[in-house]
């Protein structure tokens, strides 16, 4: 029962919050936000783009000009007067007009394809490369998951619109155009006798139209609900199988899967309505055609009447008039689920990075490494402030230490010397910079940092340690790996330094990689280093080759030690002992433990952790 109620509660959240996001296909067309979307066209404005509208024209010309040469010239002309050489070049130039038509598909096709492909490329690069930029408060409110769809589904969602759409549309609204003009051309009163039954299919359509739009929205909704759910399956793989917990996710993937494919199920069958009821108006359009056409004939040219000829350019005409509309309705669809793909995609565009960039802002060219807290006060939230007006003097090269207890506020101090955060109040100064006033760059460029979570990319070892100084030689990498001991392991390895490691390093121990990060921030060389409980992941063995390390790590540099193990701060220059953002103690290791307090307790409190271990 436990589990049922927990399976239904998961399954209304998710459908809560999928329904939510696929809110936006229901809001009204955008033409603002299109032609937004078409200024990414402009570039290939006077290249692949005008090729295609001239390839379109002349097959939409071509298809609108045979029918009245087989009916208006074959058929009243050339056969009626039993005129065989005029027969003979009718059919050699039609053969050549479908020939013409068949080159301009092939290469409206081509150059519509390529369009497409590089407006998507350049989209994608575009909100790539912006989302880089942000700060990091931005992906404090978002999950690593909802920022990958929009750089992926969401653009790809555009594809079929930029590749076919837009020319299909343009296609479209000519043939239709074009179809209407030559039939009130050649016979008022049966074209309109033909497109009586355009209201009624209007009307009929779009009300379909708009319950199939659902329909697929729905379907959306539940694939949404199933990659989550995969995802989520195949991340947390290990802990399920921890607590054994298989049969509860395969039950409740069951359940999800079935959703999906009851929502596919009804889309398909509202979707299979459409295309026969364009078939149905169709039919109606040729027995008017056939009926009130062959009383036309009857009663004659002379009469109000028409030719033979007519009717069959009617009867051709009629096969295409419908297949546009149809497309057209579609498109329509298309337009309104690539509105609700790109407000997201400009969502994230529009997002301006929390700590600004000043154009003429001061470029490090050698800092020193002197870092300066004036009276700083930061909160990541309005009701929880981080840091109580913290001000702190740290001298170039010296090494100091944050201790205290889990939100403290250590790490707090890390991303403010970074500038990953602007303080709420106060100032942070490196060698008398103001940080608000200095190119983000040339500030980031000059400090590594190593966190405990080390993050490993996927290709070699060699490239992963180079990741912070891509210009330097592989003697450089290789001297700066056995700097930090990294060097021995990587040595057992089948490859060396050309080994492949899989996406986030799996391949290698958490010890593993944390020598990596050491060894990528020693190449980096630079001016200040900031170590974020880097050694809580390795082993005892291991923190012997880095603590032999560091004294070459951290020499002639400013370095922020963050860490609990007495090992790694002990030979810090100072401490600072931090309790809820505020500064309550600082000294070296030995004036602390005279002093007798806070640091002294937490001391005290892991030497008794070690003992009963």
């Amino acid at each position: 029962m436990a589990k049922t109620k927990n399976i239904q509660a998961k399954s209304r959240h998710l459908k809560r919050f999928y329904y939510t996001v696929d809110q936006a296909v229901e809001k009204p067309f955008n033409w603002k936000q299109m032609w937004r979307l078409l200024g990414y066209v402009k570039p290939y404005s006077k290249t692949y783009l005008p090729g295609a509208i001239i390839a379109m024209f002349i097959s939409t010309i071509v298809r609108l000009v045979v029918p009245i040469i087989i009916g208006k010239v074959a058929l009243d002309v050339a056969i009626h007067n039993k005129d065989t050489t005029l027969l003979t070049y009718l059919v050699i130039g039609i053969g050549f007009l479908y020939l013409l038509n068949y080159i301009s598909n092939i290469l409206r096709i081509k150059w519509v394809n390529i369009l497409g492909q590089n407006v998507i490329f350049d989209i994608r690069q575009h909100l790539f490369s912006h989302v880089q930029r942000l700060s990091h408060r931005f992906f404090d409110s978002r999950s690593a998951g909802s920022i990958l769809v929009r750089i992926m589904n969401d653009i790809t969602s555009l594809q079929e619109l930029f590749t076919n759409g837009i020319i299909n549309l343009l296609m479209d609204v000519v043939t239709l155009t074009g179809i209407i003009v030559i039939l009130l051309v050649l016979s008022p009163k049966l074209a309109l006798a033909i497109m009586i039954v355009l209201p009624i299919m209007f009307y009929i359509s779009t009300k379909l139209r708009r319950n199939i739009r659902r329909s697929w929205q729905n379907v959306r909704i539940q694939q949404s609900r199933l990659n989550s759910h995969l995802n989520e399956g195949i991340q947390g793989i290990r802990i399920t199988q921890s607590f054994s917990q298989e049969q509860e996710n395969a039950e409740y993937f069951n359940g999800v899967n079935e959703d999906n494919f009851e929502s596919w199920r009804i889309a398909s069958k509202k979707s299979a309505m459409f295309r026969p009821f364009v078939e149905m108006s169709n039919a109606v359009g040729t027995i008017i055609l056939i009926t009130y056409g062959a009383y036309l004939i009857l009663l004659g040219e002379a009469n109000g009447g028409i030719e033979i000829g007519t009717f069959v350019v009617f009867a051709f005409f009629l096969g295409m008039f419908w297949e546009p509309i149809s497309r057209l309705g579609q498109m329509y669809n298309q337009l309104l689920m690539a509105m609700s793909a790109s407000e997201r995609i400009f969502e994230f565009l529009d997002e301006k990075p929390n700590v600004e960039e000043k154009e003429n802002g001061f470029e490090f060219t050698d800092m020193k490494g002197k870092i300066e807290f004036d009276r700083v006060q930061f909160s990541y939230e309005k009701d929880r402030i981080a840091l109580h007006e913290i001000s702190l003097d740290i001298e170039q090269g010296q090494t100091i230490a944050l201790v205290g207890h889990t939100g403290s506020g250590k790490s707090t101090i890390a991303n403010l010397i970074s500038r990953f955060y602007d303080p709420t109040k106060g100032t942070v100064h490196i060698d008398g910079h103001d940080l608000r006033e200095v190119k983000l760059d040339s500030l980031r460029q000059q400090i590594s940092v190593v966190l405990q979570d080390t993050f490993i990319f996927s290709g070699t070892i060699m490239e992963n340690i180079r990741f912070g100084r891509p210009n330097a030689t592989d003697e450089e990498v290789i001297n700066a790996a056995k700097v930090v001991g990294a060097d021995e392991f990587i040595g057992r390895l089948a490859n060396g330094y050309e080994t492949e490691v899989e996406e986030r390093g799996n391949v290698l121990s958490a010890g593993e990689r944390q020598l990596l990060s050491f060894a990528r921030a020693l190449l980096a060389d630079p001016r200040i280093l900031i170590l974020d409980e880097a050694t809580a992941s390795i082993d005892t063995e291991t923190e012997v080759k880095i603590q032999t390390a560091l004294g070459k790590l951290l020499k002639g540099r400013t370095a922020i030690i963050i860490a609990h193990r007495l090992s790694t701060i002990r030979e810090a220059d100072e401490i600072f002992v931090l309790q809820h953002g505020k500064v309550l103690e600082h000294g070296n290791h030995q004036q602390l433990m005279d002093y007798r307090g806070e640091y002294f307790d937490l001391v005290k409190s892991q030497f008794q952790m070690l003992d009963a271990m």
